[in-house]
């Protein structure tokens, strides 16, 4: 489903020019729970953002379902990452004078779609947080107002969630909360999870771990089974 072929972002000039992508080859499927990890400055988030189609390659090819992504104008893009990809962030990214059912209704006010109250409604019972539509972020717990965004993410139907940090800010016993609604994501629905992580213990939920440096994949390993992780074919 997502395919980069020798992706490569630069930035600056070439007097001072950064490399933060260094010409990556990276294959995910449908159905994938995906971990990037690596220290700051590695490129993972680069690669999150170009995946997400909030930025395109300097260089380099980047597929999704066999459509050429990276080359497609902005607005394309766009409807293209509305239509198909969700996305959760470390800081919520919650308006502060708005409902939690507000919140979620957002994204499909955005795409002018029907049903919106109906089908936002719906979203946050998927999350546990039926009994809070009407809440705003300030009445909530960190955890529930993570439940927000996850609902937020999925309120389009897509194919795709990122999740930047999405445990960053939460103590350990709502971060597990949060992992675990990821993973049912994918184990009951199928949907396709990427999350950045620094913290092993999150990247641990997923059934693949990337490792990234210096602009470019070191290791990439999937979980097989509950006994261990084997490295992924190149």
């Amino acid at each position: 489903m997502i395919r980069l072929e020798g992706g490569t972002k630069t930035y600056g000039t070439e007097l001072s020019e950064v490399r933060a992508l260094a010409g990556v080859d990276l294959e995910i499927g449908t159905g994938e729970y995906v971990a990037i990890m690596g220290p700051s400055g590695s490129g993972k988030s680069t690669m999150m953002n170009i995946i997400g189609c909030l930025d395109r390659p300097s260089d380099g090819n980047y597929y999704f379902d066999e459509l050429e992504v990276g080359r497609l104008p902005d607005a394309a893009r766009a409807r293209l990452r509305g239509r198909v990809l969700g996305f959760v962030f470390q800081s919520y990214n919650l308006l502060p004078r708005l409902t939690a059912l507000e919140q979620v209704e957002l994204p499909l006010v955005y795409q002018q779609a029907p049903n919106r109250r109906r089908r936002a409604a719906e979203a946050l019972m998927r999350v546990g947080l039926g009994p809070r539509i009407h809440h705003r972020p300030s009445e909530m717990s960190g955890g529930e107002q993570q439940r927000v965004a996850i609902a937020r993410s999925l309120v389009v139907n897509p194919r795709v969630v990122l999740a930047d940090e999405p445990t960053g800010a939460l103590d350990t016993k709502t971060g597990d909360e949060v992992m675990a609604l990821l993973t049912e994501l994918v184990e009951e629905n199928g949907i396709t999870v990427i999350l950045v992580t620094h913290e092993q213990e999150v990247a641990e939920h997923a059934q693949r771990v990337i490792r990234m440096r210096d602009g470019d994949i070191v290791e990439d390993r999937t979980r097989e089974s509950r006994g261990g992780i084997s490295e992924v074919p190149a």
